[in-house]
């Protein structure tokens, strides 16, 4: 066993930091609960039931916490309810065949600093730091 190379001697603030990297905040506005679903098309075919909106906050927190399109599929429901938003959940085969139509947002670089991911009226939102 080699020893470490350093040394940690402020416990608590380590700690703390180690509580924080699990911390999950969520803020959904109110417009972005009304564009939740799709406009009604115009053209013939078949209806689409979520906007972009829906399908992109799908794909970032896929792409944020590297999951699987069933396991997107999961936590969408379960923030969706623990916000308490009765909104429909996208299926994974529905996220999967909307993706290749969006067009997602570019990601901060990471400078260790928290990144946010924001859902308003205007769409979806990656912010690093400031």
């Amino acid at each position: 066993m080699t020893r470490p190379k350093r040394r940690v001697t402020n416990w608590a603030a380590y700690d703390e930091a180690l509580r924080q990297r699990g911390s999950l905040t969520v803020w959904v506005s109110d417009e972005a609960v009304a564009q939740w679903k799709a406009a009604p098309r115009t053209t013939p075919g078949g209806q689409p039931h979520y906007s972009d909106l829906a399908i992109t906050a799908a794909l970032m927190l896929r792409a944020v916490f590297r999951l699987a399109l069933r396991q997107t599929e999961g936590l969408i429901g379960s923030v969706l309810h623990l916000l308490g938003l009765d909104l429909p959940v996208p299926d994974h085969s529905t996220i999967a065949r909307r993706a290749r139509t969006v067009t997602l947002p570019s990601a901060p670089r990471s400078s260790g600093a928290p990144i946010h991911l924001l859902v308003d009226s205007t769409g979806l939102k990656l912010c690093g730091p400031g």
